[in-house]
């Protein structure tokens, strides 16, 4: 029998592990088929606080697991199938063998959707990014390219414009799902060039390592022709990894965890951290923060069980 058990070895999956397992509450942390979460798929993160250098995203989390480790955290290789929330203590399925809990922290994240081109994946922290927050400043006076239609595209190309010299914004069809406050707000930013019913067909240059630049393609005429990029950003949405909790925990119509104040689910015992739950801010530190907040409501909730 688990004391907890955190779902997700992310920032927020880490820290929940650093502060429960000082606590002694001798955490199982399930790393999950994407170890380390979204960091591990970034290369130079600058806006951590405590590293006036920066450093590499890989680095971060696999420094934050040691540390729980230091602490007596136990890290599981492998991902939650299955899952038996309807009574205590809770059940979970990790590749096949169940293992029961008195807790259990959902950290398992949000993927960042991806528009599937095979170089784009190759060049995912090359150059191609999904967070304009993270990477915009590398690319100061310099083309950045933003595909989407949504209020997060518009958002992400308006944030651009403040380091790149111009943005361009492709979406495959004609009208924008973006409200028309945010679409206004793009439209009237100079910096910023519209091309509706274009897709990207691919991404220059994985010899290079390195974004140079994209073929394009109207859906309309059939052109198809080149351009120049340095920044390639993805804002087509994320999807928060809840679906083996579909019908046991309580989500949005996405799919993003209901919070039922601080870092309680609507199943008590049941806590959540991150990108699971936070559609809006989405930053290692804010998921770090979600982590610690999750951790010390798990030590109240076993102290008022009196365990």
């Amino acid at each position: 029998m688990r004391n907890v058990v955190i779902i997700g070895s992310g920032c927020a999956g880490n820290t929940a592990a650093i502060y429960t397992a000082r606590a002694n509450l001798s955490p199982l942390v399930i790393s999950g088929h994407e170890a380390g979460g979204q960091l591990s798929l970034t290369t130079l993160v600058e806006n951590f606080p405590g590293f006036p250098e920066g450093i590499n995203g890989p680095d971060l989390v696999e420094n934050m697991k040691l540390q729980a480790q230091h602490f007596g955290a136990e890290y599981l290789h492998g991902a939650v199938i299955d899952t038996d929330f309807s009574g205590r203590p809770f059940r979970l399925n990790i590749e096949g063998e169940w293992i029961e809990t008195r807790t259990v922290i959902v950290a398992s994240g949000a993927s960042a959707r991806w528009l599937g081109l095979e170089s784009e994946q190759k060049l995912i922290g090359h150059g191609v990014s999904s967070c304009a927050t993270c990477d915009g400043f590398f690319y100061r006076q310099k083309k950045i390219m933003v595909i989407g239609g949504g209020d997060s595209a518009m958002e992400e190309a308006n944030f651009l414009t403040r380091f790149g010299s111009e943005v361009t914004l492709v979406h495959r069809r004609e009208e924008f799902r973006a409200s028309k406050i945010m679409l206004d707000r793009a439209r009237h930013n100079p910096k910023i060039k519209f091309l509706p019913n274009t897709v990207v067909d691919h991404v220059f240059d994985v010899s290079q390592n390195l974004v140079t630049g994209v073929r394009l393609r109207n859906l309309k005429t059939d052109q198809v022709w080149e351009q120049d990029v340095d920044g390639f950003f993805v804002a087509i949405g994320h999807i928060p990894n809840t679906k083996i909790f579909k019908g046991q925990i309580e989500t949005d119509p996405d799919g993003y965890i209901i919070s039922k104040g601080g870092a309680r689910t609507g199943v008590t015992g049941i806590f959540h951290a991150g990108d699971v739950q936070d559609r809006t801010y989405r930053q290692a530190i804010t998921a770090s923060g979600a982590g610690c907040m999750a951790a010390i409501e798990v030590e109240r909730y076993l102290e008022a069980e009196g365990h």
